[in-house]
C-alpha cells in the first residue's frame, strides 16, 4: 500500500486523472445531505446497537472455532503437540460489512485464512463442515465447493454468515497476518487468490477514497437505489454489491470536497455519459511480480467482450462485472439517465428524493415475459437447487442475445418469488422486447426453442441433482402475470391511457390457440403507436410481432440509442483508459481556479467528464480498433468445443419423466458467447422439431390485417 500513499502525494489527488472539480458543499448541498440521511435512516438502513454487539460476538466465537478447527486438523495429521499449539487460523471480513453499509439482517462476508496443510476440500469443506453441523446454533448449512469462490453458507446465532477459506504457502498463520501486502499471494491456488481478493479489493477501496464517511452514506443511497431499481444482482447480470462500491468510489475521488447529496447527483450525471466499455478504474493496472493474470483486453480475447467493465484495484486487478451482458448494460443505461434527469429535477426543486427511489414497475414494463419455474422435494433441495439455477440464469439471456443476434433483449427480475399454493416452489421472471430502434424485415423470425432447450439441459447436469427438481421455461403476457408476485397478493389495476384518435379495428390471428382478435392499427399521423401481437400454441409462446412504441418508456430508449448512434465513432474505441498525464486533462484546469466553493458550469462539467475517455494509457496502448471477425468465430467456436463445467461424455439420468440426458459437452457460458454463430453450427434439431418458443418481428398490414 505504499505505493499508492506515494502516488497520492506526488499528484495531489486519489485516481488516475484530476478531480472533475474540487468545490465544497453549498449551503443547498447541506440541506439536501441531510435530507438524504434521513430518508435512509427511515428506510431502516442502520442497524440497531444491539444487532451490531450480537455481530460482533459471532464473529468472535467464529474465530475461535477456527482455531479450533485448525488445531484438531493438526493432531489428526500427525504433527507433533508444540506445532498443534502454535497452528492458527483467522477470521477476517469483507463486503458490506467491511465498507461499514450494512444493513439490519445483512450477510457478512467472512473469509478463513488457513495454514498450508489444511487442505479445501477434505478439511475445510468436511472436517469444518461436520463441526459446524453439530453445533445447535448453526442452521441452513450449505456447503458450495464448486463456486466459481467456494464458499460455505450458514446462519449462526440468526446471523448470516458466508464463509470463504484461502490456503497460504504458510505453516503458521500469525495473528498479525497483513493480507493487503501483494506477497500473501505467493505459491497460493486459483480459488485462493479469488478469495482473498474480496478482503483485499474492500481495503483498497477504503484506502482510495478522500472522505470514507461520504463515500459510505453514498453507497448505502446508491445500493438502496439499486435494490428498488431491480439493478442490484450480480448473477442476474446486473451489479453487486462490489461493483456499486467501486463506482461509488470513483465518483468520491472526480469529487473529493462534495457530501452525499452533490455524490449521487454526480453519480448519475457522471455514468449517464460513460461510454462503456471503457473501463472504471481507481488505480492504475499493475502488472506486478508474480505472474498473476491481470484484465488486460491486448493479450486476453475474453477481456476484449466484457460490456461493462469495473476494475478492482488490488493486484491481480480483475473485471468485477464480467456477468452484465448487452440487455442489463441497456437497462442500467436507461436507470442511469432516468437517475440523472431526476437529480436535476431535484436541484431545481421540482422533485423529492422519494421519487428518486421509486420501485420500478417490472411487471408493468412488457408485454411478454418467461417465466422460469423450479420445484423441489423438500426445503433443503429447492434451496440448493436455487441456488444452482440463479447461478445459470445469465447463461439464458447470453444466449437469447447470441442467437437473436441481438435482436431480442431480456431484462432479467433480480429477485424470485413464491407460490404459497404449491409446495417447494420458486420462480423467475425475464420481460422480453425487441430491440428498439432497429427496422426488421418483415416476416423475420427469430427462434429461440433450441436456446431454451440448452439452457434447460446446462441447468439439469447439476452434480447433485435428485428427484423432484424440476425446471419449466413459459411465456406468459403482462396480463396473464400471476398476482403472487405483487405486494399482499393483489395484482394493481392498470391506468387507463389517455384518449386517441378512432382507429380502424382489423381482424389479426394472434389470439389464444389461434383464434382472431381484433387489434387496432394506428393511423397514418400517429405512427408512433405501439402494437404487439402475440399467437400461443398449447399455451406457449409461438409468434410475437412488434411495431414502433409509443409509451414514454419507448420513446426514451428511442431517444438514447439514436444519440448513441450518432457517437459510433467513439463508441468504437477500444477500452481507452483514462491518461494520468496532464496534457490529457488541460481542459480541466479552469475549472480548479478561485474559490474551492465556486461551482463548475454543467457545459464545463461535461467537458471535464468526457476528457476521461480521452487518450488511452500505457497500460492499455495499441489495442486494435477492431477484432478480426474470422478471429471472433474462430475463438468462439473453440471456446464452446472445450468447455470446462463437465468432463467430455457426461451423462445424467433421472427419473421425473423418465427422461435421459446426454450431452459430449456443457459450456460455461461466458460474454464470448455474444458473437454471432454461422447457420451451420445451429442445431440440427433446429429443423426436426416443433419450436417451443419462435419470435417473428413482423409488420401488419392495414387492408388485410395480416402479417405481411
Amino acid at each position: 500500500m505504499g505505493s499508492l500513499v506515494a502516488a497520492k502525494r506526488v499528484n495531489g489527488h486519489l485516481g488516475v486523472t484530476e478531480p472533475i472539480s474540487l468545490s465544497g458543499p453549498t449551503e443547498f448541498d447541506v440541506i439536501k445531505t441531510q435530507e438524504l440521511e434521513k430518508f435512509l435512516e427511515d428506510a431502516g438502513l442502520y442497524e440497531k446497537q444491539d444487532e451490531a454487539v450480537s455481530r460482533e460476538e459471532v464473529l468472535g466465537r467464529l474465530d475461535q472455532i477456527v482455531k479450533m478447527w485448525v488445531k484438531r486438523i493438526s493432531r489428526a495429521k500427525g504433527f507433533n503437540e508444540q506445532f498443534v499449539q502454535e497452528a492458527n487460523a483467522k477470521i477476517f471480513t469483507f463486503g458490506s460489512y467491511r465498507l461499514g453499509v450494512h444493513g439490519p439482517g445483512a450477510d457478512i462476508d467472512t473469509l478463513c485464512v488457513g495454514p498450508k496443510h489444511a487442505t479445501r476440500e477434505e478439511d475445510f469443506f468436511t472436517e469444518l463442515h461436520n463441526m459446524l453441523a453439530e453445533m445447535p446454533e448453526v442452521t441452513e448449512l450449505h456447503p458450495v465447493p464448486d463456486a466459481h469462490v467456494p464458499v460455505m453458507k450458514f446462519i449462526f446465532c440468526g446471523v448470516s454468515i458466508d464463509l470463504l477459506y484461502a490456503k497460504l504457502a504458510l505453516w503458521v498463520i500469525p495473528e498479525d497476518l497483513d493480507i493487503s501486502q501483494d506477497s500473501i499471494l505467493q505459491n497460493a491456488d486459483e480459488q485462493t487468490v479469488r478469495s482473498l481478493n474480496g478482503c483485499r479489493v474492500t481495503d483498497h477501496i477504503l484506502r482510495l477514497v478522500p472522505s470514507i464517511q461520504n463515500f459510505r452514506t453514498t453507497l448505502r443511497c446508491m445500493r438502496l437505489w439499486a435494490k428498488r431499481r431491480g439493478v442490484y444482482s450480480n448473477v442476474a447480470g446486473f451489479l453487486g454489491g462490489i461493483n456499486w462500491a467501486l463506482l461509488v468510489a470513483r465518483i468520491c475521488q472526480l469529487y473529493p470536497n462534495a457530501l452525499s447529496s452533490m455524490l449521487v447527483s454526480r453519480f448519475f450525471r457522471v455514468y449517464s455519459q460513460w461510454r462503456w466499455p471503457n473501463p472504471v478504474m481507481l488505480c492504475e493496472i499493475e502488472e506486478g511480480t508474480l505472474g498473476l493474470l491481470v484484465w488486460d483486453p491486448r493479450r486476453n480475447f475474453k477481456d476484449r467482450l466484457h460490456q461493462m467493465p469495473i476494475i478492482t484495484p488490488a493486484y491481480p486487478c480483475m473485471n468485477s462485472s464480467y456477468n452484465v451482458s448487452l440487455s442489463t448494460l441497456r437497462v442500467m443505461t436507461e436507470e442511469f439517465q432516468r437517475g440523472h434527469e431526476l437529480c436535476e429535477a431535484m436541484e431545481a426543486s421540482k422533485a423529492e428524493w422519494s421519487t428518486l427511489f421509486e420501485p420500478y414497475p417490472f411487471f408493468e414494463s412488457y408485454k411478454n415475459y418467461l417465466e422460469i419455474d423450479i420445484t423441489a422435494a423438500n426445503e433443503d433441495d429447492l434451496r440448493k437447487w436455487k441456488g444452482w439455477v440463479e447461478s445459470r440464469l445469465r447463461i439464458l439471456t447470453l444466449k437469447i442475445e447470441k442467437h437473436t443476434f441481438g435482436m431480442l433483449q431480456c431484462h432479467p427480475h433480480p429477485n424470485n418469488f413464491s407460490d404459497k399454493s404449491k409446495t417447494f416452489h420458486c420462480c423467475y421472471f425475464m420481460g422480453l422486447q425487441r430491440k428498439q430502434g432497429v427496422r426488421v424485415h418483415d416476416g423475420g423470425q427469430f427462434d429461440i426453442r433450441a436456446t431454451v432447450e440448452e439452457f434447460k439441459q446446462s441447468v439439469n447436469m447439476y452434480t447433485l441433482w435428485k428427484p423432484g427438481m424440476e425446471i419449466q421455461v413459459s411465456h406468459i403476457k403482462r396480463r396473464n402475470i400471476p398476482p403472487f408476485v405483487f405486494p399482499g397478493g393483489i395484482k394493481p389495476l392498470r391506468p387507463l391511457k389517455p384518449a386517441r384518435k378512432p382507429s380502424k379495428p382489423i381482424e389479426t390471428n394472434c389470439g389464444i390457440n389461434g383464434e382472431k382478435v381484433s387489434e387496432v392499427v394506428p393511423d397514418e399521423d400517429d405512427k408512433q403507436m405501439y402494437t404487439q401481437e402475440i399467437s400461443y400454441s398449447n399455451g406457449h409462446l409461438f409468434e410475437v410481432s412488434e411495431s414502433l412504441d409509443s409509451t414514454s418508456e419507448a420513446r426514451k430508449r428511442k431517444q438514447m440509442e439514436d444519440a448513441s448512434e450518432s457517437n459510433s465513432d467513439d463508441a468504437k474505441r477500444p477500452f481507452l483508459h483514462p491518461n494520468k498525464s496532464p496534457e490529457s486533462v488541460r481542459e480541466l484546469e479552469p475549472l480548479e481556479t478561485g474559490s474551492v466553493n465556486q461551482q463548475p458550469s454543467e457545459e464545463a462539467e461535461e467537458l471535464a467528464i468526457k476528457n476521461i475517455f480521452s487518450s488511452p494509457t500505457t497500460a492499455i496502448a495499441d489495442l486494435p480498433e477492431e477484432l478480426d471477425e474470422y478471429e471472433l468465430l474462430k475463438q468462439d467456436k473453440c471456446l464452446e468445443e472445450t468447455g470446462d463445467d463437465f468432463p467430455a461424455g457426461h451423462t445424467q439420468t433421472h427419473n421425473a419423466q423418465c427422461e435421459v440426458i446426454s450431452i459430449g459437452s456443457v459450456e460455461e457460458l461466458e460474454p464470448v458467447e455474444l458473437s454471432a454463430p454461422s447457420f451451420s453450427e445451429l442445431p440440427a434439431a433446429t429443423t426436426q422439431r416443433r419450436p417451443l418458443i419462435r419470435i417473428s418481428f413482423s409488420s401488419v398490414t392495414r387492408e388485410t390485417g395480416r402479417n405481411a
